[in-house]
C-alpha cells in the first residue's frame, strides 16, 4: 500500500493545529484483518475484523444466522475508555448468492452498519453514572441488493454499554437500575422491510477460542501439557464487538426461495457465500482542540471471510496485499498460498518436520496409494490431468481440472477449493465409503456441495443442509471432518446414497461458533480431505483390510490444545454471550 506524504496544515499556540493522519492514495485501499493479523490494521483496532461465523438457526431453522466480530482482545476491565463500535467506520456484511455469477460482479446483497456515539453527562469521568451513558452507541442499519441504492432497514439501533460492573448496571439510583441481559434483549430490533431480518449490534464474550502463544510460536499447540506448556485461551475472557443478523433463508437464496423447495440436502441453489469488511474515509485531521474531521471517499481497511487466512496461510510481506482486494478481484499469485502452504513444512520430514513437536501427527501423504506426493512443490495429482481416468470428474478439463491441476502445486486440489471456491458434490469430492479400494476418483458418498465460482476467499455455506441439534449425541466441534469420520465407519450411513450425517452442517460448510476452525485446518493441511475421499496416509496399501492406519489415526486424534470457548453459548438469538464484566475476575481463566 502506498501512503501519501504527510502535509502540516499548520501548527501554532494560536492558530488550530491540524495534521493530515491518513491520506491513502485513492487508487489503492489499505486493508487487513482478524486477531491484529496484519501488520497496516494491527494500528486501528475499532476497524477490525476478528471473525465471522455463518449457520442456519438452530432453534429457527428457516434462517440463518451471521455473526461479524469486530475490535480484538478486548480487555473488560478496560475503563476509564471502554472499547466501542468506531465512527465514521462502514462496517459491511456481503453476500453471494450466485444470481449473478461473473468474476467482478460484486455482492447481491449487502448490509451497511455505520454508527454515532453521544455523551450524555461531560461532568464525570465514569462512563455510566446516575442513569446516564457517556459514549451512548446507536447505529443506521442500510441494505443494498444487486449494487443499488442503500435504504435503510434500522434508523436508530441500539447498542448495549460496557459491561462494566455490578453498579454501573444494576445499581440504583447511580447505575442503570436494570440487568444486562436485559439490555441485551431491548437491543434486538426487526429490520423494516420484507428482509425479515433480525439484528444485534454490540460487545458479546469473543466466542473465538485457540491458543495463540502456541499457535504463533511456530505452531508448537499445547494439548495435553501441563504449568507453560499447558494449553492457553488467547482470547479467552476477553470481548468483542460483534454485529449478529439472522435472516430468512428466502431472503438470501438466490430467487426467493424457501429452504422447504431444496431438492436434496445439498442442493446447489442455496449455497451462499459471506465476507465481513470495514471501510474509512481516505483522510483524517487532527485539530489542537482534540477534534477531528474525516474526508474523501471511503477504503476498505479491513476485511474476513474463511478464519485464519490472513493470519496462517498468507506471508507478512502480502498480508496488506490480500487485504486490499476483495474475493472479486483476488489477485491470482495469492492462490500459491494454498496450493503450497507454508505450514504443510512442518508436516514434512524432508523440509522441517521435527522443528515442531506438537504437529508430528500430521504429516502430508508422500506416497499415496504408492503412487501421490502431496508434499509441497510435488506432483500431487498433476499427472492425471488430461487423461480418461479423471474424465466426468470436478477434474476434467472440461469442468475444473485446469484450475485444480497445476504442475508443483499438489494442494491446489484440496485446499484451494475450501478455501477459494468451495467444494461441488462431484468426484473425487466425496467420501471414500462406496468407492472402490485404491479409486479415489470413483463415485462415492455425497457429503458436501458448497461450490460457489466466484474465486476468492469466503465463507461458503449451503443454506439446504440441515442442521446437527446442539444436543445430539454426535454433534462434534470437528465439523465436516466428523461427518466425514462418521460417514466413513459408521454402518449408519453406509452405501453411496445421499442422507444427512451429523455435522454436515459444520465448517468449513459455513461456520458454527462451536466449530474448532483451528484443529480443523490445520489437520486439513496434514491431508486429512485427501484421506477423507479415498486418497490414504502412506502407511495403507492398496488391497489392504482397512484404510484407518496409524497415521490416520493419528491425523484424527490430533488436538489444538483449546477445544472449546471458555464460556456457553445462547440457545437462542443472538447466541454469542454476554460480555465479560469488568468487575469479574480474568486473571484466574
Amino acid at each position: 500500500m502506498k501512503k501519501s506524504t504527510k502535509t502540516i496544515l499548520g501548527i501554532s499556540c494560536v492558530v488550530a493545529a491540524a495534521i493530515t493522519f491518513y491520506a491513502w492514495d485513492s487508487q489503492k485501499s489499505l486493508q487487513a484483518s482478524s486477531h491484529r493479523e496484519a501488520p497496516l490494521i494491527a494500528n486501528d483496532p475499532l476497524a477490525d475484523n476478528t471473525d465471522l461465523y455463518a449457520f442456519r438457526s438452530p432453534d429457527d431453522t428457516n434462517k440463518i444466522t451471521i455473526v461479524a466480530n469486530y475490535v480484538p482482545l478486548q480487555l473488560p476491565q478496560g475503563g476509564p475508555n471502554y472499547a466501542s463500535f468506531g465512527t465514521n467506520i462502514r462496517y459491511e456484511i456481503h453476500i453471494e448468492n450466485g444470481s449473478t455469477l461473473t468474476p467482478t460482479a460484486g455482492d447481491d446483497i449487502t448490509y451497511r452498519f455505520t454508527f454515532s456515539k453521544v455523551n450524555q453527562d461531560t461532568t464525570t469521568f465514569f462512563n455510566i453514572r446516575l442513569g446516564q451513558q457517556n459514549l451512548k452507541t446507536t447505529y443506521l442499519a442500510e441494505k443494498s441488493v444487486n449494487g443499488g441504492a442503500f435504504t435503510t432497514i434500522v434508523s436508530t439501533g441500539i447498542v448495549p454499554p460496557p459491561n462494566i460492573g455490578p453498579r454501573s448496571i444494576t445499581g440504583n439510583p447511580v447505575g442503570l437500575n436494570t440487568t444486562y441481559n436485559a439490555l441485551v434483549t431491548a437491543a434486538i430490533a426487526n429490520a423494516t422491510g420484507t428482509g425479515g431480518e433480525k439484528i444485534f449490534c454490540g460487545p458479546v464474550d469473543d466466542p473465538f477460542f485457540v491458543d495463540l502463544g502456541g499457535i504463533f510460536d511456530l505452531g508448537q499447540t499445547r494439548a495435553g501439557g501441563t504449568g507453560t506448556a499447558a494449553p492457553r485461551d488467547g482470547v479467552g475472557h476477553k470481548n468483542v464487538h460483534s454485529i449478529v443478523m439472522q435472516i430468512p433463508i428466502s431472503t438470501l437464496q438466490q430467487t426467493g426461495l424457501s429452504v422447504s423447495s431444496a431438492t436434496n440436502i445439498l442442493d446447489s441453489r442455496f449455497v451462499i457465500g459471506v465476507w465481513a469488511s470495514a471501510s474509512r474515509p481516505t483522510t483524517r485531521t487532527l485539530g489542537a482542540s482534540g477534534s477531528y474531521t474525516d474526508a474523501g471517499t471511503y477504503v476498505q481497511v479491513s476485511r474476513i471471510g474463511m478464519p485464519l487466512t490472513n493470519e496462517a496461510v498468507i506471508p507478512i510481506g502480502s498480508k496488506d496485499v490480500w487485504n486490499s482486494r476483495t474475493p472479486y478481484n483476488e489477485i491470482a499469485w495469492h492462490e500459491n498460498y494454498f496450493c503450497n502452504p507454508e505450514l504443510a513444512l512442518y508436516m514434512d520430514d524432508s523440509q522441517f518436520g521435527g522443528a515442531v513437536p506438537a504437529l508430528m501427527a500430521l504429516r502430508v501423504q508422500s506416497l499415496s496409494l504408492q503412487a501421490y506426493d502431496f508434499r509441497n512443490t510435488k506432483a500431487g495429482l498433476f499427472p492425471l490431468k488430461g487423461t480418461p481416468a479423471v474424465a466426468g470428474t470436478a477434474l476434467d478439463n472440461a469442468l475444473f481440472g485446469n484450475y485444480l491441476l497445476r504442475a508443483g502445486k499438489p494442494r491446489s486440489v484440496d485446499l484451494l477449493p475450501i478455501f477459494n471456491t468451495g467444494v461441488p458434490n462431484l468426484p473425487p469430492y466425496q467420501l471414500a465409503t462406496g468407492k472402490p479400494a485404491g479409486n479415489p476418483l470413483a463415485a462415492g458418498k455425497p457429503f458436501i456441495n458448497n461450490f460457489l465460482p466466484t474465486f476468492g476467499d469466503m465463507l461458503r455455506l449451503n443454506m439446504a443442509v440441515p442442521v446437527t441439534p446442539r444436543n445430539h449425541p454426535d454433534f462434534s466441534s470437528e465439523g465436516l471432518i466428523a461427518a466425514a469420520v462418521l460417514g466413513l465407519t459408521n454402518p449408519t450411513y453406509g452405501g453411496i446414497s445421499m442422507q444427512w450425517i451429523p455435522n454436515m452442517d459444520g465448517f468449513p460448510n459455513g461456520r458454527r461458533l462451536e466449530d474448532d476452525v483451528t484443529r480443523i485446518e490445520l489437520q486439513a493441511v496434514g491431508g486429512v480431505v485427501l484421506a477423507a475421499i479415498g486418497l490414504w496416509y502412506d502407511d495403507y496399501t492398496v488391497g489392504g483390510p482397512t484404510p484407518v492406519t496409524a497415521k490416520l489415526g493419528g491425523v484424527l486424534g490430533y488436538e489444538a490444545g483449546v477445544k472449546n470457548n471458555d464460556t456457553l453459548f445462547k440457545a437462542n438469538f443472538p447466541y454469542v454471550q454476554n460480555p465479560w464484566g469488568g468487575y469479574e475476575n480474568h486473571s484466574g481463566q
